[in-house]
């Protein structure tokens, strides 16, 4: 059929263009909104995992301490020596890592019991945001002789409880051995500072920040 009758009839068939695609403009567009997403969901990524590692450190400490409490019952109301708990630790939570050394990540709990086994520190790192989480427990008072470190007359730092501290200096973290119950701290660095997440001899680096709560742990 000739073609000028498909014109005169308005039925001038659909003239296909193979090259037809994307223009550069339309690409980059495309590009620049990509771009735009990834800008705002990395940090958000990453900001949950940090905020991930800190909870899985709590959590790891607060199921701890419950188990420790357990064999400070059942021991006649004293804690067992650093290396029994840490063996009946073990056995109660397999999953978790109990060393009398310091902690490596928020799975290894570093123990101490204090000489006269009437205090417990336990700690935690969380690696993400270089941060020593602590969890203590004095049922009554720990004996300044069998307490030193980690617990002292007076607050090393000196600092309010749930007040953050910024600390410019390298030294040993002392908590009043007259405080009876849990105690919650948190150590925060700008590097990595796992060495110092020992529970026999918690210390702080510089720069780092700290703070104590006898209510629940620190947020800053």
């Amino acid at each position: 059929m000739p073609r000028s009758w498909w014109c005169r009839s308005g039925l001038e068939p659909y003239a296909r263009d193979d090259d037809s695609g994307f223009t550069l403009i339309e690409l980059m567009v495309v590009l620049l909104i990509l771009a735009i997403l990834l800008a705002i969901a990395i940090p958000t990524f990453l900001g949950v995992t940090k905020s991930a590692n800190d909870r899985a450190a709590q959590s790891n400490l607060n199921t701890a301490i419950l188990n420790a409490k357990a064999q400070y019952q059942n021991n006649s109301q004293q804690y067992p020596s650093t290396a029994n708990l840490i063996t009946a630790l073990a056995t109660a939570e397999p999953s978790l890592k109990f060393v009398s050394t310091a902690s490596t990540d928020q799975n290894h709990i570093s123990v101490f019991v204090s000489t006269d086994f009437t205090g417990l520190v336990l700690a935690a790192y969380s690696v993400q945001t270089n941060t020593c989480w602590m969890e203590l427990d004095v049922p009554n008072t720990v004996s300044l002789a069998a307490a030193n470190p980690p617990w002292a007359a007076a607050q090393a730092p000196a600092v309010a409880a749930d007040t953050a501290l910024a600390v410019t200096a390298v030294g040993n973290v002392a908590f009043l051995n007259t405080t009876a119950g849990t105690t919650y701290a948190e150590m925060k660095a700008t590097t990595a500072s796992s060495g110092s997440c020992l529970a026999s001899q918690p210390a702080t680096v510089n720069p780092s920040t700290y703070a104590w709560s006898t209510t629940k742990f620190p947020s800053f």
